[in-house]
């Protein structure tokens, strides 16, 4: 059983107030700092608005929204407290550098400081760490990480294996699916995969071939509740019949012609010029008429707790 107990949180943005509202539902207690003026009022919105998701997930035995201290700009005085820190600094090297070498030399040295940092690998930035930087790795979540299991943890080549270990324990015990990057990488795998993906969306819509609208019905229709449920490599086994040779046949036999859509594909890859820019940005204005986004993204994750229910019950 994870022995931490109070987690400190450093920058309440979208993914810092998300990482709050998760901790706070697993039991924990979080000290929480942000010097933007009113941050703690837009946190306090943020965690009564997702709270009703995340009773629908479970709420662990103590969980309260009463848990959690915002203690102003910096945790310099509450660093003693706190057991494990999720940082989560806007996506800018200079500011991590600062802040992460403060952390670094303030807390206790038994306590790992994970980086929400989703593309900049964390030897990038501890450079004025000088107490102990082998306790500093990425742990990166997918957004939003109260509904998204996925945990990617990357450790720099100086990374204590024990923090490594103690991480992806902690992230387990909330319930999450970490994942070790076994090497330092720009943008780890997620992301990577994700601008693969939208790269390709950008050029086909750009291109005139299809609408924004009638792309996100291709994924939200085929690929993205197959994925949901089988990666690409599983999905891609069945595909070939199964067993031990089916991703292999699979691949033998429809690698000829993905060969020749990549090919393709590197001859159209998206450029971001103006022209470009305004033709994707107009299809995408198209589809977004007339429709409520705030009340989309509510339904989404509505159907977000539901997904998560059901491939836990088949668990």
């Amino acid at each position: 059983m994870s022995m931490i107990k109070t987690v400190g949180i450093v920058g309440t943005g979208v993914i810092g107030a998300s990482w709050t509202g998760l901790f706070l539902a697993r039991g924990l207690r979080v000290v929480v700092s942000d010097p933007a003026s009113d941050s703690k009022q837009k946190l306090d919105s943020y965690l009564k608005k997702i709270w009703p998701d995340l009773k629908k997930i479970g709420l662990a035995q103590g969980a309260s929204l009463d848990n959690c201290q915002f203690v102003g700009a910096s945790l310099k005085d509450h660093y003693s407290k706190v057991d494990f820190i999720q940082e989560n600094a806007p996506e800018k090297l200079e500011i991590k550098t600062k802040l992460l070498a403060e952390i670094d030399a303030a807390a206790r040295s038994d306590v790992v400081i994970a980086s929400s940092s989703s593309g900049l690998p964390s030897s990038k930035f501890i450079g004025k760490c000088t107490n102990n930087p082998g306790r500093i790795l990425i742990g990166h979540p997918f957004n939003p990480p109260h509904l998204m299991p996925l945990v990617e943890v990357v450790p720099h080549p100086k990374t204590d294996k024990a923090s490594v270990d103690t991480a992806v324990e902690f992230y387990k015990s909330l319930n999450k699916e970490p994942v070790v990057i076994k090497k330092e990488i720009p943008g780890f795998a997620s992301n990577r995969l994700q601008a693969a993906l939208c790269s390709e969306a950008y050029s086909l819509v750009s291109r005139g071939i299809l609408s924004a609208e009638d792309l996100d019905t291709c994924i939200t229709n085929s690929l993205g509740p197959r994925y949901a449920l089988t990666g690409p490599f599983m999905s891609n086994a069945m595909g070939g019949g199964g067993g031990a040779d089916g991703f292999k046949h699979f691949v033998e036999h429809l690698g000829p012609a993905m060969q020749t859509w990549l090919d393709d594909m590197r001859e159209h890859t998206f450029k971001l010029d103006k022209e470009s820019l305004d033709s994707l940005s107009a299809s995408v204005v198209q589809e977004l008429e007339g429709k409520d986004v705030q009340a989309l993204e509510a339904e989404r994750d509505r159907l977000l707790v539901e997904i998560m229910r059901l491939k836990g019950e088949g668990k």
